[in-house]
């Protein structure tokens, strides 16, 4: 099995977040197509892989589908750990975040390298490179995430390793000797590319790595190592160092840390900003969503309003039409034979109280007429005491006919229950 070369160190945390900031961020031609509700996730879930998997890197890169459309897209390449026989070995793989991601899965391959190949036939993995696993199968937003992802992935690689060492040719052979898992025999008969190489190459470059006399940044860059060391290697030798050049060095690593801790505070502080951006954000798109509710709302009533219009105006005009046919006709008719009463009782009451109402419009002008002064008060007494006098007289017969009217319902209630 190949195994893939040792990668550089692992960014901080803080700088894994200024950086999947600033991309998720990007406008114009070069912007991720994701949805703007979960950026905030996607990053989470980049950083959360990278502190777990230091062997991962985030990169922007052009995803070809398999219809030749392209899209710029986040790319997740590194190796994934897995054991087999008791042996640890580093499988290459890519991960792209598809357009959908987190709500669909993301799209795993191997990567095999040029002195690799795929096995086959696979349970897990085609003959392109791409890895079908449940845990991809039964992806469920948000539960499921990358490093679950990336763990099942060391889990499948451990128990069915997906790539394995290309024989060697028999020139090359001797000289290679040595990448034969100790598991071969030489009279056992096994081929040579089934079975898995070791770990000599990898062993080799950590070894010249941590005797080299420079060390990896953060960032994954080598350089010298710091004045501490160089101080300690001459005394040893016995020298002694200038004291204006220790001086400057010692100026220098202190505006170093000076800027190192300006810079971290600046790194948080725009962190932050850009968290309270990217709430806001989402804030002014779900108002924006609301907006377009209210719209659409307003656009419906509209329509109901106008519906509405149509239906008075259409009554309107058939309104007009009638009193046109119909006015002529009513021309030389009397309002006082509108309403004709259904018997006696009824017309007696009918005359009563028109007679009541009347003599309670002439009392009302006697009083104006004597505030005014229009008429002597004795006159004014004369009058009222006649037209009360008069008014008693109707209102005491309105109050018969009632009686007897009431009486005339209560024995046509009671001949129909008789019937």
């Amino acid at each position: 099995m190949a195994m893939a070369s040792p990668s550089s160190a692992a960014p901080s945390p803080h700088g894994m977040v200024q950086f999947l900031s600033s991309l998720l961020s990007q406008r114009g031609p070069n912007a991720l197509p994701y949805i703007e509700d979960v950026k905030l996730l996607i990053r989470q879930h980049l950083v959360n892989l990278t502190q777990e998997f230091p062997s991962l890197r985030v990169k922007p890169a052009t995803f070809v589908d398999n219809d030749g459309t392209s899209a710029n897209l986040l790319q997740v390449e590194g190796t994934v750990p897995m054991t087999f026989h008791g042996s640890s070995y580093n499988i290459p793989v890519i991960i792209w975040l598809l357009e959908q991601y987190p709500k669909s899965p993301p799209r795993v391959f191997v990567s095999p390298t040029k002195d690799m190949v795929i096995k086959r036939p696979h349970k897990h993995v085609d003959a392109s490179g791409m890895v079908s696993l449940p845990y991809l199968q039964s992806w469920f937003y948000p539960r499921s995430n990358l490093v679950d992802l990336a763990r099942a992935l060391s889990t499948m690689f451990s128990q069915d390793p997906p790539l394995f060492s290309k024989p060697s040719s028999p020139s090359t052979q001797p000289q290679h000797h040595h990448r034969i898992s100790s598991a071969a025999s030489p009279g056992s008969g096994a081929s040579v590319s089934h079975m898995p190489s070791p770990l000599s190459s990898l062993k080799s470059q950590v070894q010249r790595l941590t005797s080299s006399p420079k060390r990896a940044d953060s960032d994954g860059s080598l350089r010298p190592t710091s004045s501490r060391h160089s101080k300690s290697d001459s005394s040893r030798t016995g020298r002694t160092d200038n004291p204006s050049e220790v001086f400057r060095r010692n100026a220098i690593n202190s505006l170093m840390e000076r800027l190192e801790l300006d810079s971290s505070q600046l790194r948080k502080t725009n962190e932050n900003r850009l968290d309270e951006v990217f709430t806001v954000q989402s804030q002014l798109k779900q108002r924006k969503d609301d907006l377009h509710q209210g719209i659409e709302n307003i656009q419906q009533e509209k329509v109901k309003l106008e519906c509405q219009v149509q239906t008075f105006r259409h009554n309107i005009n058939m309104l007009g039409s009638w009193i046109k046919e119909n006015n002529e006709a009513f021309c030389d008719f009397d309002i006082d034979d509108a309403f004709q009463p259904c018997d006696g009782l009824s017309k007696q009451m009918l005359e009563c109280s028109s007679v009541d109402l009347a003599l309670e419009d002439v009392l009302y002008s006697l009083d104006k007429a004597v505030q005014e002064g229009s008429i002597p008060v004795d006159a004014y007494l004369k009058q009222v005491r006649n037209v009360s006098r008069e008014q008693f007289f109707h209102r005491a017969i309105a109050v018969k006919i009632q009686a007897a009217q009431r009486e005339l319902q209560v024995s046509k209630i009671a001949a129909g229950q008789h019937f």
